[in-house]
């Protein structure tokens, strides 16, 4: 929520998904990772703020006295009144008034066609306030954007009441008609500011993120909180309906599917990017809860296996974690990959992309048939 998350490429190494029966060298592909982690369930397991120089006075006569007059602010940004005066900010500004009249702009943290951002302060809290950019409200997924910022601030007011055991924003303010929602803002800096990051989180930062998703998968909070964001079936279909999917695939996915009819549902954060993840002191502070609700499990590790292309071991501690919980564990988690990957294909493979896109696409395709021929043998063993 803090930042803007960009597409970035990863440099090709293999992947460490591999199906969950014991397979060869495959053709053309080089050869195969070193252990398959689908099949053994067995292993599993922050930088803090720069602060600003106080010493910048070093040196000069009476240094101590004008330090001591003068404390330098670390939570809060310089105020650039230029970004402050485009008519995007300056709409969502007047929006925000009127639930914060207390509130003072101090930096537009992001200014895009979908949401704007806004850091200040209201008194001495530092604040962030999310609001919906008045060209989304004149777009033609006007509606859908609209419903998802609803649907993140009920789910803010749903913590208020059910404290989930992560870390996450405060809910300062809400405005529902006008899509303003007011945070606290929480020092740290995004696990990565790419969607697919070139350079991975440290080995450190990437056990603290799945330590902080996996204790949000295991939360039970009352079940009419949160709803069913996805549609399983009728995401198969659609897939199936613009060709991303075989006839085989669609029937292996609603073949794996029948047999988790029963399985209970995880809450999961439903958009578990690095960059909706911020390094905090503290641990991971988890942000943008647009999506959140109740999926199949492994959804949220799906999501991160995904975007993880240039991180073999982070992807090996994935799957490990997916399926350690059995058999019905890892095929819920290879339905939520492949549909996962299916609209990453979607979202990137567009025409006019650079050729840094271009191998990402290519890495997006190699993992997509990876995680097909997982699905394949899951079925085969059912």
């Amino acid at each position: 929520m803090y930042s803007s998350t960009t597409t970035g490429t990863s440099a090709p190494t293999r992947t460490a998904l591999r199906p969950p029966t014991t397979v060869g060298g495959r053709a053309g592909q080089g050869p195969a990772p070193r252990s398959s982690d689908l099949r053994d369930p067995r292993a599993l397991a922050v930088r803090p703020p720069l602060a600003r120089p106080a010493d910048q006075l070093a040196g000069r006569p009476g240094a101590d006295r004008l330090l001591r007059a003068r404390p330098v602010d670390t939570g809060v940004d310089r105020v650039d009144p230029a970004t402050l005066q485009t008519p995007g900010v300056r709409a969502a500004l007047a929006n925000i008034s009127r639930i914060c009249p207390a509130f003072l702009p101090r930096q537009v943290l992001r200014e895009g066609s979908r949401h704007i951002l806004i850091a200040g302060t209201i008194g001495r809290a530092p604040v962030v306030a999310k609001c919906l950019a008045p060209q989304a409200l004149r777009s033609d997924q006007h509606a859908q954007l609209v419903e998802r910022f609803h649907h993140e601030v009920a789910v803010y007011r749903a913590f208020v009441r059910h404290r989930p055991p992560i870390r996450l924003p405060r809910l300062v303010a809400a405005d529902h008609d006008r899509c303003v929602l007011v945070l606290e803002r929480v020092p740290g800096r995004p696990a990565s500011r790419e969607r697919h990051p070139v350079n991975a989180p440290t080995p450190g930062e990437v056990r603290a993120v799945l330590g902080s998703i996996r204790t949000l998968n295991l939360w039970r909070p009352p079940t009419d909180v949160f709803g069913k964001p996805l549609d399983y079936q009728l995401e198969i279909a659609r897939f199936h309906s613009v060709g991303q999917l075989t006839d085989r695939d669609a029937g292996d996915l609603r073949g794996l599917l029948h047999g988790l009819a029963h399985t209970p549902l995880q809450l999961c954060h439903g958009d578990a990017l690095l960059g909706n993840m911020l390094l905090a002191p503290s641990g991971p502070v988890l942000v943008d809860w647009e999506e959140a609700g109740w999926y199949l499990p492994g959804y949220d590790l799906a999501v991160l296996w995904s975007v993880l292309s240039g991180d073999t071991a982070a992807r090996r501690q994935i799957s490990q974690l997916a399926q350690s919980g059995g058999t019905v564990a890892r095929d819920a988690f290879l339905v939520n990959l492949v549909l996962v990957l299916m609209r990453e294909i979607r979202l990137h493979d567009v025409p006019g992309a650079g050729e840094e896109q271009r191998i990402m696409i290519r890495r997006l395709y190699d993992d997509a048939a990876l995680a097909r021929r997982a699905v394949r043998a899951a079925v085969g063993t059912r």
